[in-house]
């Protein structure tokens, strides 16, 4: 895919490029973590304006960039009012995440049993992501959810992902702390 062009960009997936370069998942994404908390905080990037539009009813999912030799992809989440996840994972993919706008409430799970497709999760820890904050997931800690807590505002987070994140599972609650797997295709919204 042809990159979209904004100001920032190339420092952007040029920082991307040296950490994936180092080949071990660990330093690939402390290096985009740490990165991308940095363009963040200097805004040495500004995200395309469309990433500020919310979808009505769903988060947004815009891809900016997908590189053809290494496959990590780019995309941009804008999350309206109280939009948010229920619990899921990256089907095996590292993944960083970092807040642009606004803030997320984000919930890590670590699963603890398994019956079938049942899943017995744990919440081990809840954070308030304010702007420039950022975090790795690396399976198999990659169980979470994602909300906008903000009643009227719009929250943005930039995420890379190892290769395009085109499927996962979701996990639905059934009864106490267990919940049933479903796998879901995951679409684009358009990007402008």
């Amino acid at each position: 895919m042809q990159a979209l062009d904004f100001p920032g960009c190339g420092q952007l997936f040029a920082m991307i490029d040296a950490a994936v370069a180092t080949g071990c998942e660990r330093e690939t994404t402390t290096r985009i973590r740490n990165g991308l908390a940095e363009l963040i905080r200097t805004q040495a990037v500004q995200l395309p304006p469309c990433v500020l539009e919310p979808v009505a009813d769903h988060y947004a999912r815009r891809e900016l960039y997908r590189c053809e030799e290494s496959g990590y992809s780019v995309v941009a989440m804008t999350w309206g009012p109280g939009q948010g996840t229920p619990i899921h994972d990256h089907s095996g993919l590292w993944c960083v995440e970092g807040v642009w706008h606004g803030q997320l409430e984000i919930t890590q799970y670590e699963l603890r049993e398994q019956d079938g497709e049942r899943f017995r999760f744990e919440p081990v820890g809840t954070n308030i992501a304010g702007v420039g904050s950022a975090g790795s997931l690396i399976p198999p800690h990659e169980y979470h959810t994602i909300r906008n807590p903000s009643a009227d505002a719009v929250a943005v987070s930039l995420h890379i992902y190892k290769r395009a994140l085109t499927c996962c599972s979701m996990f639905h609650p059934e009864q106490g702390d267990w919940y049933a797997r479903a796998a879901r295709q995951l679409g684009l919204d358009e990007a402008a």
